[in-house]
């Protein structure tokens, strides 16, 4: 398989209109225009493909918390499905789901009410009210770094 240095080369040359750069973490900044890459991660072409998916698919943001889960599947799907083959690299589905289930614990996480430990729902971007308590709390953006709950308005 080619290192993915060669992957990041071939990249740069085919979507010119993107940069790449190394980075410790793999992700997307549409700020930036960069997909930045971890050369040294065991599983770096399926993440780079990952990545360069959701600057394909013309990932900016999102509005709610769970909208970012659709971005994060969109991208996979589109790895797997369209980049992959043309770079000859194969996204085993357990890499996928794994990848999603991170996300998938990082909504609960956010859900969570810091009163009574009821599930909530977003009601609007980063804040939350409990279903059963009717708790309002907001949150930090949290992907990187400690869930921060604050809250807003109590019982």
């Amino acid at each position: 398989m080619q290192s993915t240095l060669s992957l990041i080369n071939k990249l740069s040359k085919d979507y010119p209109e993107f940069h790449f750069s190394t980075s410790e973490e793999f992700w997307w900044s549409a700020t930036q225009n960069t997909v930045y890459i971890n050369p040294s991660s065991a599983h770096g072409h399926e993440y780079a493909l990952h990545e360069l998916g959701h600057a394909l698919l013309g990932h900016k943001g999102y509005g709610r918390d769970i909208d970012l889960i659709k971005l994060e599947r969109d991208a996979w799907e589109y790895a797997k499905t369209t980049l992959a083959p043309r770079y000859r690299v194969q996204i085993p589905e357990d890499i996928v789901q794994s990848n999603l289930e991170t996300y998938r614990d990082w909504l609960y996480t956010r859900s969570i009410c810091p009163d009574c430990q009821t599930t909530g729902i977003e009601t609007k971007k980063q804040t939350y009210r409990c279903l059963a308590c009717k708790h309002i709390w907001s949150v930090n953006e949290a992907r990187l770094c400690n869930l921060k709950r604050y809250s807003l308005q109590t019982k």
